[in-house]
């Protein structure tokens, strides 16, 4: 690295974070700690239209609960600050005044209706309008008036954006560390806004202005700004500064066909695409976070949207991520987002999870459904249904029986309860009676002594045993489960299957 790495996410504070957004802060993060490097967050806000509260907040909120929390941002480390854009807008119009004076920028006068006539105007005639070198000198902006007239016109009071100047016949050579090589016309790109008649820049000239003042080393963003870069490179060039290097990142694609991963995507199929709940008018937006998924699965499952460390291996630590992380192996094309893999990847975080931590979060479940356990019986239970398990929330459905005796048989289950299976679990109730140390080894001894003695078949009572017990055919070691209820709750329960099946 020709200078030290210092790398950025800045979201606009429009809403929840979504899992794309996620992504990019994950990769900028990865990159940085790779290179010992800087990963700063900076707020863009400066189209206040649509700002919507309670949004900062929550993106901070979920790279913290994420771990992956910028070291530079709005209240601390402030080196560069200030961080949100909205608090730096008296800086950008000296940039805009220093384009205009240079001649790479020009003001321009031009109506809402006057750019929507030129576009119907041209509409009708089967072409498109853009407003560049083809007509920018045709139109109301000061390419084409005095410097009098200019200073009328602004000192007047009357509303004026100012335009790049984009220039002509040039064919720009760029470089993608993602992408490679890439050539762009500039006689196709349009004189963009850099700054609005409400005193606002626009993305553009804020972005770079501040990647440069916060001595951004690379630009690490989603492929959709890719078609930006030419006029980013532009700009940095007319200001006479060095550009940052760019890496633009592939689209997270729906589950099923083409396209951008959307919320209406995850509505529809029943998986969240936020980090974490989002409470608007329009409802509540499910998160990550609420529906039980560890921040670690989520942050190893998106690591894996679009970029691979050359081997097979899939489960990563954040520490194993940024060890392994190179952006010469990102992928250009799409990750297609998959609900199930991104469970799976829960379910191998969740059976390497302490069984006590487990066992606190199954507490609460337990509590909610007015049962006190102790945390020992807790984890014990969480030990031996969590290989079975994706979330936590699934342990109730899961190992029920280990709190409450079944009401209800299975039905295709019961169809293995025969006319002398009444007998056997009766006789089978003496040999428990019997079982002094009522442990599971213990247990499964007498229960197949007994068996084997009298020669019955395993399956003859092992599954009227695990149905009446259970309620169905389903749960860890059978002999584990009934040490766990312990010998009056499965005497009772043997009785209730007896008086009931």
């Amino acid at each position: 690295m020709s200078k030290p790495v210092r790398v950025r996410f800045a979201p606009s504070p429009t809403g929840p974070l979504h899992i794309g957004g996620v992504r990019t802060a994950l990769f900028n993060y990865l990159f940085a700690k790779k290179h010992g490097g800087v990963f700063y967050l900076r707020i863009e806000d400066t189209d206040q239209n649509r700002f919507v509260p309670g949004a900062e907040a929550y993106i901070f909120e979920a790279l913290d609960w994420l771990g992956i929390a910028p070291s530079e941002t709005v209240g601390r480390n402030e080196k560069f600050g200030p961080y949100r854009q909205s608090e730096r807008k008296d800086l950008y119009k000296q940039y805009a005044d220093a384009l205009i004076a240079s001649g790479n920028a020009y003001y321009a006068f031009d109506t809402a209706e006057a750019l929507d006539a030129h576009r119907k105007d041209h509409e009708a005639k089967g072409k498109t309008f853009i407003y560049n070198h083809h007509n920018r000198e045709k139109l109301d902006n000061s390419l084409r008036l005095s410097a009098a007239e200019i200073e009328k016109r602004i000192s007047s009071g009357e509303p004026y954006v100012v335009r790049f100047k984009t220039p002509v016949d040039q064919t720009l050579q760029l470089h993608d560390i993602i992408r490679g090589d890439i050539k762009f016309e500039t006689n196709l790109l349009d004189d963009k806004v850099l700054f609005k008649s409400d005193g606002m820049p626009t993305y553009h000239l804020a972005n770079i202005v501040d990647d440069h003042l916060m001595e951004t080393s690379h630009v690490i963003r989603g492929e959709e700004w890719l078609p930006s870069m030419p006029l980013h490179v532009l700009l940095y060039r007319a200001f006479g500064w060095d550009a940052p290097e760019f890496a633009h990142l592939p689209l997270i694609l729906k589950p099923i066909g083409n396209g951008k991963l959307s919320k209406r995507d995850g509505d529809k199929m029943g998986f969240p695409v936020f980090p974490l709940e989002w409470k608007s008018d329009e409802g509540l937006s499910s998160g990550y976070r609420e529906n039980g998924y560890f921040p670690e699965a989520v942050v190893n499952f998106l690591a894996l949207l679009g970029w691979n460390d050359g081997t097979d291996k899939e489960l990563f630590s954040l520490d194993e991520l940024v060890e392994a992380f190179d952006l010469n192996r990102v992928h250009k094309a799409g990750a297609k987002f998959d609900p199930e893999k991104n469970k799976w990847f829960n379910h191998q975080y969740l059976v390497k999870r302490d069984d006590t931590l487990l066992a606190k979060d199954f507490q609460q479940i337990l509590i909610g459904k007015g049962i006190d356990k102790p945390l020992d019986y807790v984890t014990r239970v969480a030990s031996l249904i969590k290989e079975r398990a994706h979330f936590v929330s699934e342990f109730w459905d899961l190992g029920d029986y280990f709190f409450v005796a079944p009401t209800s048989y299975d039905e295709k289950a019961a169809k293995n309860w025969k006319d002398e299976t009444a007998g056997l679990m009766s006789d089978l109730i003496d040999v428990l009676e019997n079982v002094e140390d009522f442990s599971s080894a213990n247990i499964e001894t007498s229960v197949k002594a007994w068996m084997a003695a009298n020669e019955i078949g395993m399956g003859k009572v092992m599954q009227p045993l695990r149905l009446s017990v259970v309620g169905a055919l389903k749960g860890p070691h059978l002999f584990d489960i009934v040490e766990m209820i312990g010998k009056e709750d499965t005497i009772g329960r043997i009785k209730h299957a007896i008086a009931n099946l």
